[in-house]
């Protein structure tokens, strides 16, 4: 990936809905280069897919909670399996540190919220667990 590679993907990042030819004109290239650019990043996987990111109005009422576990040793597959059939869980990420995953749920009641980290925190090999409501958003880059 050049520097061009990375100004597309910045420029998609804002906006995945902009046309061939408007990308073309921001990046100052002919529009057959700005889309040799995208086949190509798409081809090697560096490009996934678009995805649809929802606004505030469709995520209103929305509790977003980071939760951090502590697993005991050998129990990831086991606790990362039950973790994958909630659906609130909406991301896990491994950690380094005093945390071994790091989830990102979301509830639509308070009630819903803690009855889902009832549940998380009697799965069997979590040894502990730390949750972080979200407030408000003051930075969000998709």
């Amino acid at each position: 990936m050049d520097d061009l590679d990375r100004r597309l993907l910045a420029l998609l990042g804002e906006d995945a809905r902009q046309s061939v030819t408007h990308l073309a004109q921001r990046l100052g290239v002919a529009r057959t280069t700005a889309q040799a650019r995208l086949d190509r990043l798409e081809r090697e996987k560096v490009i996934v897919g678009y995805a649809l990111r929802l606004g505030p109005e469709a995520r209103a009422g929305e509790i977003e909670a980071t939760v951090l576990l502590q697993i005991e040793p050998r129990a990831g597959p086991a606790v990362l399996q039950r973790l994958r059939a909630m659906p609130e869980v909406r991301r896990a990420h491994t950690a380094s540190g005093r945390f071994d995953l790091i989830l990102l749920m979301v509830a639509r009641r308070m009630s819903e919220l803690d009855a889902l980290l009832d549940e998380i925190g009697a799965i069997r090999g979590v040894r502990s667990s730390e949750s972080l409501i979200h407030l408000s958003c003051r930075i969000d880059r998709g």
